[in-house]
């Protein structure tokens, strides 16, 4: 079997397992008073991640030996997202949902920066596509995840400002 499918069938059974993750996580937290913003959002990014991975798995050929320190670069970059699934805990989803109680996640990659997830997530849409030399797929799939995040964050900073009011 090809290095492409074996990483890419892991990143497909990451991805879903982080979607089952999410889901949970979402259901308790409406469960508790959370509410979501923004919701038109969500099915646009579940369309991107897995129309990159298709691209990937149409237009690199299976033969392609990868840039082998760009994938453990891309690996490298799974324990930062599990860092950050780690320091969100329970209030990790997939959607901008929240719960105006709740106080701010400060720890773990919060530290250092607000959307930490956003920046690991743009990393991993280019370097996986460069490692197998599909520098237009990572073009193409960066532009518009930044499109998209540039839309996500404005409505979570605006969720955000709501708590960072009610906490003071």
């Amino acid at each position: 079997m090809s290095a492409l499918y074996v990483i890419l069938g892991l990143v497909a059974a990451q991805r879903a397992g982080e979607l089952v993750y999410a889901e949970r996580n979402t259901r308790r937290l409406r469960a508790r008073g959370a509410v979501e913003a923004a919701a038109w959002q969500h099915p646009f990014f579940l369309l991107l991640h897995a129309a990159w991975l298709l691209a990937l798995s149409m237009f690199v050929p299976a033969d392609t030996t990868p840039n082998w320190w760009l994938v453990a670069a891309f690996f490298a970059l799974q324990l930062a997202r599990l860092w950050v699934l780690a320091s969100l805990g329970p209030y990790w989803t997939t959607r901008i949902i929240s719960l105006p109680a709740a106080p701010l996640v400060r720890r773990g990659p919060y530290r250092f920066m607000k959307h930490p997830n956003y920046a690991i997530v743009a990393l991993e849409i280019a370097v996986l596509p460069f490692a197998f030399g599909a520098w237009r797929v990572a073009l193409v799939f960066t532009l518009l995840n930044l499109f998209l995040l540039a839309l996500r964050i404005r409505a979570e900073e605006k969720v955000l400002s709501e708590r960072r009011l009610y906490q003071l």
